[in-house]
């Protein structure tokens, strides 16, 4: 196992290595004024296309898109290196993965830390939440749930001593991740978690590879494939709404953005954003039409 980790941190390290490269504002930058960035999964692209469209429409800048950069530390480092200038973060994961702080469960005092802690550390400005929380879920098959008459994670502990569990290496890594929801919950499995990337969780999870993973609220496969949310019912993840975060220097030079960002408050239910992922992963739609269709019928650009 702990050689297996070693191998996990060099991928990680060489992964970084290549992606902040790749994101370098002098390679293929094709003139840019803006560079929107993303994590490594469907509903950063959708998020980070969201901004991107949003800026295009409303001022004259040239925007360049930088998606599936990684994960947090990645697009964070990206963004203090100017390598980017805005990418979509979770408050509960600046909150801890970042500036390395507690869990807190009141979503306005987080909200209000990271505002001030980025302007003061990082002369970085945190944007009004564009609406929705996109906490971890913890995941079931639909007919395990069934079967066993699972609703909350407190219940499912008599069972995972049998199991076996599946999680991406930030999750069993950070602060806010597995090793305090086992402490919270007691939870035991009948081996070591399995390392997994977060492309691979649901298909092992439904062809029986896993038990239980670690996914995220707003995945629109979670519905499409019958999957079961076990309730937190010890209210152990702290809030996690989605903020655009954005280089102060950049705002200070194009100023129009605020009122961009502004615009984008209170925008996505977490319905919607469900819709959406579901829409590009389930119906494999390409994501530049499915943001364009969505604006629109907010109004927010012309058909």
């Amino acid at each position: 196992m702990k050689q297996n980790k070693i191998w996990v941190l060099c991928f990680l390290a060489l992964a970084l290595i290549v992606a902040l490269a790749s994101c370098n504002p002098n390679v293929n930058s094709r003139g840019a004024d803006i560079v929107i960035g993303s994590k490594d999964f469907t509903e950063q692209d959708i998020l980070g296309e969201i901004l991107a469209q949003q800026i295009e429409a409303k001022t004259n800048l040239k925007v360049d898109r930088r998606f599936r950069l990684g994960f947090t530390y990645v697009c964070h480092k990206a963004l203090l290196a100017g390598q980017i200038d805005a990418y979509v973060e979770y408050t509960g994961t600046a909150l801890t993965s970042v500036l390395k702080q507690k869990p807190i469960s009141d979503p306005k005092l987080v909200y209000q830390r990271l505002k001030q802690a980025y302007a003061n550390q990082f002369e970085l400005s945190v944007m009004p939440s564009l609406g929705f929380e996109n906490t971890f879920a913890i995941i079931v098959r639909g007919e395990d749930a069934k079967a066993l008459n699972l609703q909350t994670l407190s219940q499912a502990t008599k069972y995972t001593p049998q199991w076996r569990g599946g999680f991406g290496y930030e999750f069993l890594e950070r602060e806010d991740g597995f090793p305090g929801l086992a402490k919270t919950y007691n939870l035991q499995f009948a081996k070591p978690p399995r390392v997994m990337d977060l492309g691979l969780m649901y298909r092992a999870l439904i062809q029986k590879q896993v038990d239980m993973i670690a996914g995220n609220s707003t995945d629109g496969q979670i519905a499409r494939l019958n999957l079961v949310v076990l309730k937190d019912d010890k209210q152990y993840f702290p809030p996690y709404e989605a903020v655009p975060i954005v280089r102060s220097a950049t705002l200070k030079k194009y100023p129009q953005l605020r009122q961009v960002f502004q615009q984008l408050g209170g925008l996505i239910t977490a319905d919607e954003m469900r819709r959406l992922n579901y829409l590009v992963e389930g119906e494999l739609r390409d994501v530049k039409e499915v943001v364009r269709e969505f604006l629109e019928l907010k109004g927010l650009v012309k058909k």
